[in-house]
């Protein structure tokens, strides 16, 4: 039996996207395969899995903003995730990789930094080998529909509703 590759979306309002998305690439490296997380709205580079990937270089985490995405203006936003979609088109289409996730690619869509078609035309042209990884809230029906598997992060509780800061080495 071959390995055809699918596409998953991680979607949701519940924590645990981004998490879910890099423990499969922790698996994925575990059993010999090369993983790309490339992220379109995070926080600046101090985050535990920048920290992690710099010391461990168990896959590669590209973030083309040089600035936390909560500290930028729309424009610039908008700016950092056209450049981020091109590179993640030239990324799939090499073939270099057998796992890429789009950290975040979901919610650069719902914010309308880019749209939903483009990222559906990057959906079709992954390559059939590869495994596809999208996350973010807010996963458009188009998406949800052309995805081979969607999980959705339901929040039941969360800490941050009680007033409780994101926690390092937990929530970043």
């Amino acid at each position: 039996m071959s390995f055809r590759g699918l596409t998953q979306v991680y979607t949701g309002d519940g924590k645990g996207k981004t998490t879910a998305a890099l423990g499969l690439a922790l698996r994925a490296v575990g059993q010999g395969m090369k993983v790309i997380v490339i992220q379109f709205i995070k926080g600046d580079h101090t985050c535990g899995e920048h920290l992690f990937a710099t010391r461990y270089h168990p896959f590669e985490i590209v973030q083309l903003s040089t600035r936390s995405s909560f500290d930028q203006s729309l424009q610039e936003l908008k700016s950092d995730a056209e450049r981020t979609l091109v590179f993640a088109e030239e990324t799939v289409l090499s073939g270099g990789y057998d796992v890429v996730i789009l950290d975040e690619i979901l919610l650069a869509a719902n914010k309308g930094l880019i749209s939903t078609e483009q990222v559906l035309n990057l959906m079709s042209k992954k390559p059939e080998l590869m495994e596809l990884i999208l996350t973010g809230r807010g996963a458009p029906k188009e998406i949800i529909q052309q995805a081979d598997l969607v999980t959705e992060m339901v929040e039941v509780k969360h800490p941050f509703t009680r007033g409780t800061a994101a926690r390092k080495g937990i929530e970043y």
